[in-house]
């Protein structure tokens, strides 16, 4: 017993050594507006939260203070789940108040552009969702108000912080695989390969831009970019293969929202489809194809990038494998590890997955690292206006027939 004593006695006067010798960090608080308390705002909270746990180092902590949106259920759940101090049903509200340090903007892609803007003219650095703007000229004026207002940014592109994107991004720069020649890309999902999914805003023109290229090959192209390098040039074409479906009911939203058999239909005026042939500045070729009603895979999106001496797979269904061929034998897979990006910090070894959630808190680490280092390190709303500037060219190139080059942007891109 008295050995027992002394024992946890010393623990106790090694643990106050170390405290009074150590250095006590100041850790400053960003108030966190949110706008928007959708399935994607809610990640945007919980991101903030872990960021603390995984990122211990940052200078700053992230406090829930303000959600905004106009459905009442969705302030409720801001504030008793999420944790939220305070909320509103105007955004404008939110955006005004002194005490909020920035803002997630988590509305659908048709406020994207008005938000943006009223974010960089308040002086708020914003983490965006992408498509960042229905079309490349939204996109650039978004980039360039946050350009103009000197404020930092970040934009969705979660599928880039894969670890094992980052190992594939170092592989391509160390001449792993040789010269890059060319790249394939594809973007597969079924979230809107039942004809009875309801004619919610992604199927409209006005309100969501590009119909697949828009909600999904962005993210293609941006990591395309990402590991390859500027695109300069693309020939597309495109399709609507549902061409009707059921008007919605009043609270569908979502991708999964479904109508019925006998309710009245609408156009469906945006793309089911795309096919996109690309030069890279580089010299290499990259193919793009993704489509929104592919019936089987669920969320099938791979890169794969080909060499003079090699070539590697990603598939973001098996997002903690990367499948390397650097040798004759073959490809062998490898899994993602602490040596790979930020693994580290979510798993102890190869084995143990990392999740999509894990993603976006990598996202949100980098984007409160922006904002306490004053400096872009997150995929900017530059980066945001490159990949609409590809979505742009790709639609005037299905229209046209024709080759259509893809205007160089302006602003801090992020790896590009």
């Amino acid at each position: 017993m008295l050995q027992a004593l002394f024992y946890h006695n010393d623990i106790l006067m090694a643990l106050q050594s170390t405290c009074s010798n150590a250095r006590i960090d100041v850790v400053k608080n960003l108030n966190v507006g949110l706008i928007s308390v959708g399935w994607m705002g809610r990640l945007h909270s919980r991101a903030y939260l872990a960021t603390a746990h995984h990122y211990p180092e940052l200078p700053v902590r992230a406090v829930l203070k303000c959600a905004a949106d106009p459905d009442a259920g969705s302030r409720s759940h801001a504030t008793d789940t999420l944790g939220y101090q305070e909320v509103v049903s105007d955004y404008r509200e939110l955006l005004a108040d002194p005490a909020i340090d920035l803002v997630s903007i988590c509305a659908p892609n048709f406020l994207h552009h008005e938000i943006a803007l009223a974010a960089a003219s308040a002086g708020k650095p914003f983490w965006i969702e992408k498509p960042m703007g229905r079309s490349a000229q939204e996109s650039r004026e978004i980039a360039e108000a946050a350009a103009g207002a000197g404020i930092v940014t970040a934009v969705g592109f979660n599928y880039r912080h894969a670890p094992a994107i980052a190992r594939a991004r170092q592989l391509i720069r160390d001449g792993a695989i040789g010269e890059v020649t060319n790249a394939r890309v594809a973007f597969l999902a079924d979230y809107s390969s039942d004809p009875l999914g309801a004619l919610t805003w992604r199927f409209e023109r006005a309100r969501a831009g590009s119909g697949v290229l828009g909600d999904l090959l962005s993210h293609g192209f941006d990591l395309a970019q990402y590991l390859v390098g500027p695109v300069v040039r693309v020939s597309a074409d495109t399709e609507t293969y549902i061409r009707r479906r059921p008007l919605p009911s009043a609270d569908a939203a979502s991708h999964f929202s479904r109508g019925t058999a006998d309710a009245p239909t609408g156009d469906v005026e945006n793309e089911d489809y795309a096919i996109v042939t690309a030069r890279f500045e580089n010299g290499a070729i990259g193919v793009f194809e993704s489509s929104r009603i592919a019936v089987g895979p669920h969320a099938e999106y791979n890169i794969e990038v080909y060499g003079t001496r090699g070539s590697l797979r990603w598939d973001f269904q098996r997002l903690n494998e990367l499948r390397l061929a650097d040798t004759p034998s073959g490809y062998r897979t490898i899994m993602a590890g602490p040596a790979f990006g930020e693994f580290a910090r979510f798993q102890p070894g190869a084995g143990t997955s990392m999740g999509f959630d894990d993603l976006k808190t990598i996202e949100a680490a980098l984007f409160l690292r922006s904002v306490a280092e004053g400096r872009q390190v997150a995929p900017s709303a530059a980066d945001g206006w490159a990949a609409a500037e590809m979505v742009d060219a790709a639609l005037h190139s299905a229209e046209t027939r024709a080759w259509v080059d893809v205007p160089r942007v302006e602003g801090t891109t992020i790896g590009i």
